[in-house]
């Protein structure tokens, strides 16, 4: 009895030690998380207070005056709705392509083995570590050459290509069993049929990952965007959050309000996507 009393006790100190452990570590997240959300909070708060309360002292979270004039200013005084939609084609259409061309490049280089596709694969991992400066010269020449200076393909076509994305299906696609594909030639299947209606649907997890990394960068691109584009109609909107920024005077609120209008995309993204990154079977259709 005693032998069974101090097993019993040892499991009660063992189920306490974790327990304990559990909320300490529970309570340093939740800590960490409570750190990172004040900096966004106290911005999104601050983007409903008049131009007056921001440098007030003593400052406040919260606004003493409620108001949306900010928001009303940036959608309507600097054409904001345009903007939007111009950045939106963008990365929409740039989001699709990179998906498309990325899952059918990835799959080519794990289904074929040629040597030099080897090769060819590892030339495209190098150009990760180029910085984006030393292409810009050369893709930029290329764009006026085809004529698209100053327009929204310009900035789609030279994003469409990501090795990162072909990676990403490369090793996705290599542990798909090949008795999948055998499987469908077998029942008259080509190898397009194969792709998109087996093994892209397999892959769905990498494509939504894929379709977020993407998106965000096409919609906070900036750079890229104020070197092609020089008519304020064909705006982005993170050039134009810039032109927003004056020379002498930066109206703080307005600022801080198309900034918030911005996010909006990207976190209703996330939203959207992120239940079937986190709920999806990563290992359907993989070897044991």
């Amino acid at each position: 009895m005693g032998d069974v009393s101090g097993e019993r006790r040892l499991r009660r100190r063992r189920t306490t030690s974790r327990s304990l452990a559990t909320t300490i570590v529970t309570a340093i997240v939740w800590l960490l998380a409570c750190a990172w959300m004040f900096p966004a909070l106290w911005f999104l708060l601050s983007s409903f207070k008049p131009g007056s309360e921001l440098f007030s002292y003593p400052l406040t979270l919260f606004p003493k005056h409620w108001t949306f004039s900010g928001y009303v200013t940036a959608w309507e005084r600097f054409s904001f709705a345009r903007y939007v939609l111009n950045t939106s084609v963008v990365a929409v259409v740039t989001t699709f392509l990179t998906v498309i061309v990325s899952a059918a490049t990835g799959y080519a280089f794990a289904r074929y083995t040629n040597w030099w596709l080897r090769w060819f694969f590892v030339g495209i991992l190098i150009t990760t570590m180029l910085p984006t400066e030393v292409i810009m010269p050369s893709t930029f020449r290329v764009i006026l050459d085809l004529g698209l200076y100053n327009s929204l393909a310009g900035i789609i076509l030279p994003s469409v290509m990501t090795a990162t994305g072909v990676f990403m299906f490369r090793q996705y696609f290599s542990t798909v069993p090949s008795e999948l594909a055998e499987a469908a030639r077998i029942d008259g299947a080509g190898e397009f049929k194969i792709f998109w209606q087996i093994m892209l649907p397999l892959a769905r997890p990498i494509a939504a990952t894929l379709a977020i990394f993407s998106f965000h960068w096409r919609w906070n691109d900036y750079i890229w965007p104020l070197i092609v584009l020089n008519d304020p109609k064909n705006y982005t909107l993170q050039v134009a959050l810039r032109s927003i920024v004056g020379v002498d005077n930066i109206n703080w609120s307005v600022l801080l309000s198309a900034s918030i209008i911005s996010l909006i995309p990207m976190v209703a993204l996330f939203i959207a996507f992120s239940p079937q990154i986190m709920n999806a079977n990563m290992n359907s259709g993989l070897k044991d």
